[in-house]
């Protein structure tokens, strides 16, 4: 059995601390894009921009050397999921950033090293 897999909500931006700033103007000033409030806790200091019907996540990283793109992807069975992209060869990357407590979710890497965090819908 496959499980179900759609795009989720959100896209995150890790940017080296260096950029943050710049970066977060060039959505917020340049784009125009509407700035979402700062209520959501996060591990890292982040914006959140409306992006259409997606938040796009800027989260300041510390150490980075160049920003990183990553996606989250909804599923209807996370362990289904699990099992699934294991046979299909995909890297498990849950050391790349603690998820809370209870969560259910885990991160893998493509083939090309984007980090894509797979979940169920909210």
């Amino acid at each position: 059995m496959k499980p179900q897999y759609a795009p989720g909500r959100n896209i995150a931006m890790k940017v080296p601390a260096h950029e943050y700033e710049q970066t977060v103007a060039f959505y917020r000033d340049a784009l125009g894009l509407p700035e979402l409030d700062d209520s959501v806790p996060s591990s890292t200091e982040s914006s959140r921009f409306a992006f259409g019907d997606k938040i796009l996540w800027i989260d300041r990283v510390p150490g980075l050397s160049q920003a990183e793109l990553w996606l989250e992807v909804v599923t209807d069975d996370v362990e289904l999921a699990a099992s699934h992209l294991e046979a299909s060869g995909c890297a498990r990357r849950d050391e790349i950033e603690p998820l809370p407590p209870g969560f259910r979710g885990f991160w893998v890497s493509n083939p090309a090293n984007i980090i894509h965090l797979v979940t169920t819908p909210e």
